[in-house]
C-alpha cells in the first residue's frame, strides 16, 4: 500500500488537478479508461435483464460462474479459433487483474519463478510475489518490441513454471508476430523436456480485438499448455463493471487438473462468482465488436502531432497506448517536468525499464488536439535548458 501502482497515482493526481483547474486544462494520458462507448447492445443487455426477478438476476452463481455464460464463452472460442472450447474449461473472473493473479497462484508454487517480458504490466510483479514467486524481467528486442526468444531461453533456471506474455502489448502496442509465438513454443517444449517439468504460458489478452490491420494468433493452437486471461474491459468499454475470464486450453494433456487448479486458486484468493449482471451481460455480448476506428483515428492525430514535433515513438499495431522516448534518461523526472504543461503521462520505471513514456490515447479526440502546445511547450522548454 505504501509503494501504489504509478498508473493509478498519475490518475488520482489527475482527477484532484481536473477539480482543482478544470477538466478541460488537463491532458490526461494516464490510464486506459476508454472513452468510447459501449455497445449499445450492452445497455440493452442490462435494460431487459434488470426486469428479471431479482433473486435470481443478483443471487450467487456457482464459485467458476454459471453454466450459460461460461458456454456462451466456451462456444464463441470454439467459432472464432476453430477449436473444441468446453465450458468446464472457463473460469469467470472480476476483470483479467483477477484471472490473472488466480493464474499464477494455480501453476506455481512458492519460490518459483515467472518470467515477463519487459515492458511489462507492473502488476504482474504483484501478483507473483504475492503467490510466492520471483519475477524474472526478460528484456524484449528493440526497436520492435518484439520477444527476444534467445534471451527468454537464457532465462530459464530449474525454478521457471512459465512465462506471462501481453500481446496485444500493453504498453508498447506491439502485436506478436506468429513467427515469434512459434518459436517460443518450440522453445518452451525444447525446455519442459530439458527441466523434467510442464512450462505454462499465460497470455494476457484484454486488447485482443482492438488492433490496426494486423493478426493476433490465437496461442493455445501453438502451446497446448496455455492460459488465456481475457477482460471485457476494452472490448466492450466496461472497465468499471469487472468482468473476464481464464480459459485453461483443452488441448493439454493436463488440462482438467489446470482447470481444477485455477478454480481451487480462485476459492484461495477470494475471486469467486463474478459478478453476476455482467457475467449475464458478457454472454449476451460475447460477439459484439470493439468500435476499433475511434482508437484508429486518435493514433493518427497523436502520432502525427507528436512526430511534427520531433517525438522518437514506437508505432502501435494494437492496443491503444504509445510508447514515446523521454526528453531525458530519467523518465521520472520527464514525467514529473510534463505536469508543469498539465500533461499526464506514465514514466516507464514501472514497466521494468528507463527512458520512455507511455501515452493512453483511448480518450477524447478533442483532448488529444489540444494537448499539442503542451507537448511542444514541453520540447522546447528542453531545446532551452540545451542551449543554455
Amino acid at each position: 500500500g505504501s509503494a501504489p501502482n504509478k498508473i493509478r497515482e498519475l490518475f488520482a493526481y489527475g482527477l484532484k488537478r481536473k477539480a482543482e483547474i478544470g477538466e478541460e486544462n488537463v491532458f490526461d494520458f494516464s490510464i486506459g479508461n476508454p472513452s468510447v462507448p459501449a455497445p449499445d447492445a450492452v445497455a440493452e443487455s442490462i435494460a431487459e435483464l434488470i426486469k428479471e426477478p431479482p433473486c435470481a438476476l443478483h443471487g450467487y452463481t456457482p464459485s467458476p460462474g454459471a453454466a450459460g455464460p461460461r458456454q456462451a464463452v466456451a462456444d464463441n472460442i470454439s467459432r472464432r479459433f476453430g477449436i473444441d472450447a468446453t465450458a468446464d474449461q472457463v473460469y469467470l473472473t472480476a476483470g483479467a487483474a483477477a484471472g490473472l493473479a488466480i493464474s499464477i497462484y494455480a501453476i506455481t508454487n512458492p519460490g518459483d519463478e515467472i518470467m515477463v517480458i519487459a515492458p511489462y504490466f507492473p502488476e504482474y510483479a504483484v501478483w507473483a510475489e504475492t503467490a510466492g514467486c520471483t519475477t524474472i524481467e526478460v528484456p524484449a528486442h528493440e526497436p520492435d518490441f518484439q520477444m527476444d526468444i534467445d534471451a527468454i531461453d537464457a532465462a530459464f533456471t530449474p525454478k521457471t513454471a512459465g512465462i506471462i506474455i501481453n500481446s496485444p502489448n500493453n504498453p508498447v502496442g506491439a502485436v506478436y508476430t506468429r513467427e515469434s509465438l512459434e518459436a517460443l513454443a518450440a522453445m518452451l517444449r525444447e525446455r519442459e523436456e530439458a527441466l523434467g517439468r510442464p512450462l505454462y504460458l499465460i497470455s494476457d489478452e484484454p486488447y485482443r480485438e482492438i488492433t490496426y490491420g494486423i493478426e493476433v494468433p490465437w496461442v493455445p493452437s501453438l502451446y497446448a499448455r496455455t492460459i488465456v486471461c481475457y477482460s471485457y474491459s476494452k472490448a466492450l468499454s466496461l472497465p468499471g463493471e469487472r468482468i473476464g475470464w481464464v480459459y485453461v486450453s483443452d488441448s493439454a494433456d493436463d488440462g482438467d487438473a489446470v482447470a481444477v487448479a485455477v478454480a481451487g486458486a480462485g476459492r484461495a484468493l477470494g475471486y469467486v462468482c463474478a459478478p453476476v449482471l455482467l457475467q449475464r451481460v458478457a454472454a449476451r455480448c460475447v460477439g459484439e465488436p470493439s468500435d476499433v476506428a475511434a482508437y484508429a483515428e486518435n493514433r493518427a492525430i497523436l502520432t502525427e502531432g507528436l512526430s511534427a514535433l520531433g517525438y522518437e515513438y514506437v508505432e502501435p499495431d494494437g492496443a491503444f497506448y504509445l510508447w514515446v522516448r523521454a526528453l531525458e534518461e530519467d523518465a521520472q523526472a520527464f514525467s514529473d517536468r510534463a505536469k508543469e504543461y498539465e500533461l499526464l503521462i506514465v514514466p516507464s520505471d514501472s514497466f521494468g525499464v528507463g527512458g520512455w513514456v507511455r501515452l493512453s490515447y483511448c480518450i477524447a479526440r478533442d483532448t488529444i488536439e489540444r494537448s499539442m502546445p503542451a507537448f511542444k511547450a514541453l520540447k522546447e522548454s528542453y531545446e532551452a535548458k540545451l542551449s543554455s
